[in-house]
Parts: C-alpha cells; structure tokens; sequence
C-alpha cells in the first residue's frame, strides 16, 4: 500500500489556487452578460469544480455527468461509457465542460459530441491539468490550467482506484 507521503509532488497547493484563480477570471470575463451550465465530469473534476464556482463572479447552473473509462487502471480502456446522464437541458444553452485532466482526450470528445446531439448555444472546455502526450483525439481546451508531463497524478479530486482524491495537491504514482 503506497503512502502518500512517498508520492512526489507536481503541482502544489498554491500553484492549483492560482491556476484556479486565473480560470474563474478569465470565464467570468467571458460569460459577463450570460449565465452558463457547467458540466462537471465526476467523479475527478468534483473539487476543482467547487472551487471553481466559488471564485466565479457570474450566476452558473450546474450539473453533473459521470463517465467511466479507466475502471481501477491506471490506462484508459479508451472505451467511454455514460454511468449518470445530464439532469439539466442544454438545448440553446451556453455549456462549459468542467474536467480535472484531458488525457488521451476520448472523454472529453465523447461530452462535447454528447452535448451538441442536444443542441446548445456553445460548448467549451475548462481543465484543470492536461496531458498532451497522451493525446489520441484532438480536443479543444478552451480554459486550462496546467499541461503536465506524461505521468500518472492523483489528488485534488483525481485518484487511483479511488484513492488519494483527498490529498490538497497534485502528486505523481509511479509504476
């Protein structure tokens, strides 16, 4: 059992804060006259996502969906699967993806053309981290927080097998 002390960490608490600061600026700059739905990916994007909302200075509606794709793996099965749909309609509505970490992209192709068989106004993407070289499909990211090297992060809402989402910054699990 890894202790999370031993895990080594990439991106502090402070470095999130700032990151997350400069996001809920830049789309409340944004989306000045308009009220968005944010749509957060669980289970990851959860407490990015509340933090979020919190420095947003614009009304926003939220909801949720829950995708599944990796299991307790640590390499996505690359096969996305709905596990908790919308409960909110998007048809005319401005859209804002909420997600911790565009990886390989498949999950996040999969929302966005998810959305747009539903209709709204826009659909844009905020993540907090993305992984570039894990790209398989290319994905817009609209609002990002921090591209990260090619290794495998947990806390801040992001676990391996559903452990460490509670650890205030971002660390690396090695093999």
């Amino acid at each position: 059992m890894v202790s999370p002390d031993s895990l080594e960490i990439l991106i502090t608490e402070k470095e999130i804060r700032r990151a997350v600061k400069r996001l809920a600026q830049e789309i409340s700059r944004d989306y000045r006259d308009k009220r968005p739905l944010l749509l957060g990916i669980l289970k990851g994007s959860f407490v990015f996502m509340a933090d979020l909302v919190r420095l947003l200075e614009i009304p926003v509606e939220i909801d949720f969906i829950r995708l599944s794709s990796y299991g307790s793996s640590k390499v996505s099965t690359g096969k996305v699967r709905v596990v908790h749909g919308l409960s909110s309609g998007v048809r005319g509505r401005d859209v804002i993806i909420v997600d911790d970490i565009v990886d390989t992209g498949l999950a996040t192709s999969f929302v966005i053309d998810y959305l747009n068989k539903r209709k709204p106004a826009s659909v844009k993407v905020c993540a907090l981290l993305d992984k570039p070289s894990r790209r398989q499909t290319d994905v817009p990211i609209d609002y990002l927080g921090v591209k990260i090297p090619d290794r495998f992060v947990v806390g801040y809402g992001l676990d391996y097998d559903e452990r460490f989402r509670d650890l205030p910054d971002i660390r690396v699990v090695d093999d």
